[in-house]
């Protein structure tokens, strides 16, 4: 019986990546203008200077290829979890330990998966990454978005993103990276 069924596959496939996204930080308070429930909602400040930008930017490509590239999500959080993680995908529970959990049962189904990241952008304590995550080699795979919000120090804490299959036909001649 396989673990994954397509379908799920590609809902937790979005957990994998947590590495590429397109996305807007409004200083001062969550996305939409609401105001924050919980403490850890709220933006910690826009205060961050180019240096801290260009590590939380190291950090999250570390932690993300630590993870599933080179199958270590113990290292990667032992090295880039903050205090919480905090999990925005519906299909993957709260916590370092669910993370780990994930990734070492992903890996495990798809040993040769690798995640391709292609671009990295800073704002505040937000990375976003833009990723191509092949579950084997030679196929097309899946264009992943992911948000990660960093503390002050540089640790991870919480995480969004978004996943497409990458088609074999397209409307134009760009690709998705």
């Amino acid at each position: 019986m396989k673990l994954f069924t397509r379908s799920r596959l590609v809902a937790l496939t979005a957990v994998v990546i947590a590495g590429v996204s397109v996305g807007v930080a409004l200083a001062g308070g969550p996305i939409g203008g609401g105001t924050a429930s919980r403490a850890h909602d709220r933006d910690e400040g826009c205060t961050v200077g180019r240096g801290q930008l260009e590590r939380n930017k190291r950090n999250v490509v570390a932690y993300y290829t630590t993870a599933f590239n080179e199958q270590e999500p113990e290292k990667a959080v032992q090295l880039f979890g903050g205090p919480v993680y905090i999990q925005h995908n519906p299909q993957a529970a709260d916590g370092f330990q669910a993370f780990i959990d994930f990734v070492n049962s992903f890996t495990a189904q798809f040993p040769q998966l690798n995640v391709d990241i292609k671009r990295v952008i800073a704002e505040c304590n937000l990375v976003v990454t833009h990723s191509h995550l092949t579950l084997t080699p030679g196929s097309l795979g899946f264009a992943v978005a992911d948000i990660f919000r960093l503390t002050k120090d540089g640790k991870i804490v919480e995480h969004w993103d978004v996943i497409q299959e990458v088609p074999a036909t397209s409307a134009n001649n760009n690709t998705m990276f």
